[in-house]
């Protein structure tokens, strides 16, 4: 009896931490575009110490997602975000993942709500460097959605294009269906926000996305300037 004890008493740290790994099937690569960001007339954006970032969708997040639509978030409050780890990428994240939250700021804040909501949970396949780094090629990738949409004359110049015709533009250029979000302008028209696209578990290659959430749009959304 009294071996077993022991026994249980030396297996129980490493069975707790066996508990605490989170799990996930895929990631949400999450696209913003500015011009929506700051044209929603409930909130203010103003622009990172960096300067105004270029007139191109910008990395919101990389979130671990379920196959079902859960998601595991804050998986770990013990693991804080420090901006040493990730110093060879702050140049690229500054003109690639800028906060564009008031007031300005040089977006460490925003890059550790990332990590400790959405990082920290893919912690298993990727550390802080690694995630962050993952992001940043997976926009290199989708660094083309702009043009895709141009290519299909849907520009970012206030006018309204069809929800479908985005979709497949960006679907014609990147090879996988996103998911589109969009808010609402000032004067209440749809528009739109955000571009989903969805990656592996090692978010290194887009894949076709194994949930689709409900879009927010409407059929014909505005595209506004920035």
């Amino acid at each position: 009896m009294k071996s077993f004890l022991i026994f249980f008493l030396f297996a129980l740290p490493s069975f707790s931490s066996v508990l605490q790994v989170q799990g996930f099937d895929f990631f949400y690569f999450v696209l913003q575009w500015p011009g929506s960001f700051c044209d929603t007339g409930k909130q203010s954006c103003c622009y990172p110490n960096s300067g105004k970032p270029a007139s191109e969708f910008l990395i919101h997040g990389l979130w671990p997602n379920n196959n079902d639509g859960s998601f595991p978030s804050n998986c770990d409050p013990n693991r804080s975000f420090d901006s040493s780890e990730i110093s060879d990428l702050i140049n690229n994240m500054d003109a690639e993942w800028p906060s564009m939250a008031c007031p300005s700021s040089n977006s460490y804040s925003f890059w550790a709500h990332e990590w400790a909501k959405h990082g920290t949970c893919a912690e298993s396949v990727l550390n802080e460097h690694d995630y962050f780094k993952a992001a940043l090629n997976l926009k290199e990738k989708a660094d083309g959605i702009l043009q895709m949409l141009s290519s299909s004359g849907i520009e970012p110049n206030d006018n309204s294009y069809s929800l479908s015709s985005i979709r497949e533009a960006i679907k014609g250029g990147i090879g996988y269906t996103p998911v589109i979000e969009c808010n609402q302008d000032e004067s209440g028209s749809s528009q739109l926000y955000q571009v989903y696209l969805c990656a592996d578990t090692s978010a290194a290659n887009f894949i076709t996305c194994p949930y689709f959430p409900t879009e927010s749009c409407s059929s014909e959304i505005k595209f506004p300037s920035f």
